[in-house]
């Protein structure tokens, strides 16, 4: 079977167990951009994390996975493709309250960057911001199955992302880069 099918070359792209769709509908947007936080986190993986944190994202990719199939799929309930949060979302809260504790409080705003893991890790944030964002706006389509535990749980992962930024500068000996406003007098 060849990788290739030509079915695409118009613009547009078929739906799991739905109809073809514009590559531009925010249903395709939405899961593209799902699928490019989980190769920016692939990316993150590669560049090298302390293990907990490693196993950590895996977990995270397989369930951005699972929200993809989601979302590609008008009907996910009728093809036992609903996604169920609520248990990695309390996953993602454990992890982010264990690693900010072995931080610093954090006492100004920081920019991202520090060790080349850390900068990563920040780049995923941002990633994730996206596409929780079109996810919020493919929601209001009442059309869309409920999104609501989607959104939470990426919520919490980009909170998570920058604690994990925050504590890979800390195990690489590198400090946060604080944030200075350039209207602040010398």
């Amino acid at each position: 079977m060849k990788i290739y099918t030509k079915t695409g070359d118009a613009g547009t792209t078929g739906l799991f167990g739905g109809p073809r769709v514009s590559k531009f509908d925010p249903r395709i947007c939405a899961y593209g951009s799902v699928d490019e936080l989980n190769a920016v986190l692939g990316m993150v993986r590669a560049v090298g994390l302390e293990e907990t944190q490693d196993k950590l994202l895996k977990t995270v990719q397989d369930s951005l996975f699972s929200i993809g199939a989601e979302l590609a799929t008008p009907e996910p309930e009728k093809h036992s493709l609903k996604w169920a949060g609520a248990s990695h979302v309390e996953t993602l809260e454990k992890a982010i309250d264990d690693f900010d504790s072995q931080l610093p409080p954090l006492r100004t705003f920081v920019l991202p960057g520090g060790s080349q893991a850390a900068a990563h890790l920040h780049i995923a944030r941002t990633v994730c911001r996206r596409t929780e964002r079109e996810i919020v706006k493919l929601g209001q389509d009442p059309r869309i199955s409920d999104v609501s535990e989607i959104v939470i749980y990426l919520n919490r992962l980009s909170d998570l992302l920058f604690v994990m930024a925050r504590l890979t500068n800390q195990i690489e000996g590198v400090p946060d880069v604080p944030w200075q406003s350039p209207l602040a007098k010398n």
